[in-house]
């Protein structure tokens, strides 16, 4: 156990730090069955499998006409290949009269087959003669514009994993299948709580010394934003009693605690020395900048986070470690999405420690670009716009304009 902040070049890294905390806790996620209208973000807790054929039918990927492969061979646009035109079928019919060598069937995209058809010549690619004949324009092969019985799914097919984060296409997969609910993981409850005795509403006119507590809103929308509930404490002194009963009665009635500031070295700074008291502390610092004051400690199962004050700091944190707590809580599988782009111009990066940085993107003839933003301490408006942020990990060196930097939408 980690008691004091370390120097810190013995800090874990961000990789190393994900990893402690990965290995402190061991969650089994509880469930709840929702309706598929309410599951987009939500995790999947079980294996979505298909109980039917589908298509249930063969059927059309095209407009045109279906036929016997063999019966249009050698059809050019100079020398057509003439059908008998046999009938249509109309969408939502079955396709209940078969194909006859020598003819074709109208079908339009979507519809069912007739029995014996091979593949499905596309109306563009035919001239109808008006007399009850169809000129094919050109030859075809078999299996051609035609989804068979079961292309997409069969019985018993994985459609989607356990642990997967479920999104629009995902819910209209579920709809397909018929399924009208599914389970998911419940969302963990998260409480938070801003210390200092400089903080006031976000309501109020700060006077000399005083600052508006930016990190109860942000943290809230932050940590909905990842899938979790928001439960909000508000504001507590930097009194260690006041604190502790407030951090006490946060870990009792939700799944996992935040305490923005209280986590550096300062006289008042008493998070560390509650979780001790309470828990045990996994880690204290971690080796990136911003957010090197963070803690980690566990309280009777459930991970208790002590947040730099910083907003931006705090944001960092939250963004990357409580996400993972997150995700690990909800059995969710979910992986980071990057993209890559080009830097605009020349930037320093801490020597010491992983520096994480805020950017504006923007795209010309297809190439992504990315502005580093600098981040003025404690001030989110030097924020305001950013697009994505990007991490800088120890060792990497400073950047330079149009380098390839990995960014992460916002």
């Amino acid at each position: 156990m980690q008691t004091k902040m370390a120097p810190v070049n013995q800090l874990p890294s961000p990789p190393e730090a994900i990893k402690l905390i990965g290995e402190a806790f061991s969650f089994v996620p509880e469930t709840e069955m929702i309706a598929i209208g309410e599951a987009n973000g939500r995790t999947l807790a079980e294996d979505i499998k298909a109980e039917e054929y589908l298509p249930v039918f063969n059927r059309s990927s095209m407009d045109g006409y279906s036929v016997i492969a063999a019966d249009t061979k050698g059809a050019s646009e100079e020398n057509p290949v003439v059908l008998k035109l046999a009938g249509e079928v109309l969408m939502g019919d079955a396709a209940d009269k078969p194909l006859e060598p020598g003819t074709c069937i109208y079908t339009p995209t979507g519809a069912a087959v007739p029995e014996g058809t091979e593949s499905v010549v596309m109306v563009e690619e035919t001239k109808n003669n008006g007399d009850g004949t169809i000129s094919f324009l050109k030859e075809i092969a078999p299996n051609k514009n035609v989804i068979l019985k079961g292309e997409d799914v069969y019985p018993g097919k994985v459609v989607l994993e356990k642990g997967r984060i479920l999104t629009v296409c995902d819910i209209g997969a579920l709809a397909v299948l018929g399924r009208t609910e599914v389970c998911v993981a419940k969302k963990p409850l998260v409480g938070i709580l801003s210390t200092g005795d400089e903080l006031i509403d976000i309501s109020e006119s700060p006077l000399p010394g005083q600052v508006r507590d930016v990190n109860t809103l942000t943290l809230t929308l932050l940590v909905e934003e990842l899938g979790a509930i928001a439960h909000p404490y508000g504001i507590v002194k930097d009194e260690e009693e006041a604190l502790f009963a407030k951090v006490k009665a946060a870990i009792e009635e939700c799944d996992m605690v935040l305490i923005s500031g209280g986590s550096s070295m300062g006289e008042k700074d008493a998070t560390e020395k509650i979780i001790d008291e309470l828990g045990t502390l996994i880690l204290h610092g971690i080796r990136m900048k911003p957010g090197k004051p963070t803690i980690v400690g566990d309280v009777g199962g459930k991970p208790v986070l002590g947040v730099p004050g910083n907003p931006i700091s705090a944001y960092f944190v939250t963004r990357v470690f409580v996400k993972k707590i997150l995700h690990q809580m909800m059995g969710a599988k979910s992986e980071e999405l990057f993209v890559d782009a080009l830097l605009t111009k020349d930037m320093t990066v801490n020597k010491q420690r992983s520096q994480f940085n805020f950017a504006k993107l923007h795209a010309e003839d297809w190439v992504c670009y990315a502005e580093p933003i600098k981040m003025q301490s404690g001030l989110m408006t030097s924020i305001a716009g950013s697009d994505a942020f990007f991490a800088t990990m120890l060792g990497t060196g400073d950047r330079k304009d149009g380098d390839k930097v990995t960014v992460h939408p916002l």
